[in-house]
């Protein structure tokens, strides 16, 4: 097509399909959007955001010790057991022992709450107590979480934590690996089911994890 136009003739138009966005108009509405999101973070803090808590919690955020104690036949499940240890806290056989007690009558119920014989123990030795969480796998992909607290170095004290209480950001910390470890090496694994659990509960993260 020539690039001379007759007189009378109009600029060319680019064609655009009707609903479609063209790329000046897409482009407008990235930068809108990326000034309205800049506005947003620089503007006023909405009323629900405690801000002296976050820069509290911000400033005195810390790594903690995870180990992986191995993995025990706890009512008929297979269980993966884990310890969390707050700085100058320390998981000993004693916090262990009393973790195994919790956990038993509550897996014992497992069946009933559809669980698939799969599941992960965490000790936590936190800061301002101590932790245990029991996380099951069950039917259609899903888990079910049980969290057990009590004073500091008096684990016969643990007693089930109030409705709607959910992992903290180490022991999510340690969950999200066992989200990607059962996926990796049960649901996604090959070879008889045998094979595949014991790859699952080698399958371990440890180290300082923040």
């Amino acid at each position: 097509m020539s690039e001379l136009k007759g007189i009378g003739e109009s600029e060319p138009t680019s064609a655009v399909a009707p609903g479609a966005v063209s790329d000046e108009t897409s482009k407008g509405a990235s930068n809108a959007a990326s000034k309205a999101a800049s506005k947003a973070a620089s503007g006023p803090v909405p009323g629900a955001v405690d801000v002296r808590a976050l820069t509290a919690l911000a400033e005195t955020h810390h790594a903690r010790a995870v180990r992986p104690l191995g993995t025990r036949e706890i009512a008929g499940h297979l269980v993966k057991v884990y310890a969390i240890e707050a700085p100058g806290r320390v998981v000993a056989e004693r916090e262990e022992a009393s973790a195994l007690r919790v956990a038993g009558p509550h897996l014992e119920l497992g069946r009933a709450r559809g669980s698939l014989g799969l599941a992960v123990l965490i000790l936590h030795a936190g800061g301002d107590g101590d932790y245990v969480l029991v996380q099951t796998w069950v039917e259609a992909s899903m888990s079910d979480l049980a969290v057990f607290l009590g004073p500091a170095g008096r684990p016969d004290e643990l007693r089930p934590g109030r409705v709607g209480l959910a992992p903290c950001v180490w022991e999510a910390a340690v969950l999200a690996h066992e989200r990607d470890a059962y996926v990796r090496n049960v649901l996604d694994g090959t070879g008889p089911m045998g094979e595949r659990l014991a790859a699952w509960g080698a399958d371990v993260t440890a180290g300082h994890l923040r």
